[in-house]
C-alpha cells in the first residue's frame, strides 16, 4: 500500500545550517497496517509524514501510494490518496462554519467542493450517524460552528472527515499531542477504532512509547534521520517500555538514556 524506497532529505544543504533529516530510508506498509513511530525531537518523524504528503519533496528516492509513484506529485494532487490529522486541533476544520457543513466539505472531496445546492436530508442523517459513533453527542450539535467545539472534539470530527472517503493512507501527525490524557486517550481509542472498521492503512506519529505500543499492529522508533527499530505482530504485543528502551540503545547506543522526549 505505501512504499518507500530509500528517500533522503537535507535541509539547507552547503550551509552551516545543514541538516540530514531523512537518511537513506526505506519502508513498507502492507494494506491495513497500523504503524505507529516514535523518537526524539529531530528523529525524521514529521519529515517522513511531510515527505509522504508532498508538503516538501525528497532529494532522493522513491514514494509509492497504492503502486501510483508519487514522488513527483504536488501536495494537492497526493491529497486524493491521503487522509491527515495534525497536532493542532484548529487545523483541518473550517472554524466559522458548521459541523454538517465541515462534514459535507469532506464528503465531496475530490468532487467540486460546494455548498450551493445545500445539504440533503439524506445527508444530513448520514452525517449524523456517522457523528454518533464518536460518542461526543455531536450529532445533536449539527449546527454548531467548529470554532466553538473543545480541542477534543474538535479534534474527533478531524479525524472522522480525514477518513470519511476511507482515504489509501492515513497519516496522523502527533494528532493528540496538544489534548489532555483524557481526552487523548478517547481520540486515541476512536481513531483505532475507525482504522481497524474501516482496514485504513495509517501512519501515527507520537511521542508517547506506551501509547505507541498499545495502538497498531507495528511500531518503528526513528533516529538521527533512519529507522532503529522496526518490530510488528507478537513481538510489539510483547513490548514494554524497558524492552523498547533496550531495542533502541541496542540499535543506536546509549544516547536514548538522555533523550527526555521518548521517555513520556
Amino acid at each position: 500500500m505505501l512504499e518507500i524506497r530509500s528517500i533522503s532529505k537535507t535541509f539547507h544543504p552547503g550551509t552551516v545550517n545543514e541538516k540530514t533529516a531523512l537518511d537513506n530510508v526505506s519502508l513498507t506498509l502492507q494494506d491495513g497496517d497500523f504503524v505507529t513511530v516514535i523518537g526524539g525531537n529531530g528523529a525524521g518523524k514529521s519529515t517522513l509524514l511531510n515527505a509522504i504528503a508532498g508538503t516538501w519533496f525528497v532529494d532522493e528516492g522513491q514514494i509509492l501510494i497504492d503502486g501510483v509513484d508519487v514522488t513527483h506529485l504536488s501536495e494537492y494532487k497526493r491529497a486524493k490518496f491521503i487522509g491527515r490529522v495534525f497536532q493542532d486541533p484548529m487545523l483541518g476544520t473550517a472554524a466559522t462554519m458548521q459541523i454538517e457543513e465541515n462534514l459535507a466539505l469532506a464528503y465531496r472531496r475530490g468532487r467540486t467542493r460546494t455548498l450551493r445546492r445545500g445539504i440533503n436530508a439524506a445527508e444530513r442523517e448520514n452525517y449524523k450517524a456517522m457523528l454518533q459513533t464518536l460518542g461526543l453527542g455531536l450529532e445533536e450539535r449539527m449546527n454548531t460552528r467548529v470554532g466553538l467545539l473543545s480541542g477534543g472534539q474538535r479534534q474527533a470530527l478531524t479525524l472522522l472527515m480525514a477518513t470519511l472517503q476511507k482515504p489509501k493512507l492515513l497519516l496522523l501527525d502527533e494528532h493528540t499531542a496538544a489534548l489532555d490524557p483524557k481526552t487523548a486517550a478517547k481520540v486515541l481509542d476512536t481513531t483505532q477504532r475507525i482504522v481497524e472498521r474501516d482496514h485504513l492503512t495509517t501512519l501515527m506519529i507520537t511521542h508517547n512509547m506506551r501509547d505507541a505500543i498499545a495502538y497498531g499492529n507495528r511500531l518503528i522508533m526513528m533516529y538521527e534521520g533512519h529507522v532503529a527499530v522496526d518490530v510488528s505482530g507478537e513481538e510489539k504485543k510483547r513490548l514494554t517500555v524497558e524492552d523498547l528502551m533496550q531495542l533502541f540503545e541496542k540499535a543506536a547506543g546509549d544516547s536514548i538514556v538522555n533523550d527526555r522526549m521518548l521517555l513520556s
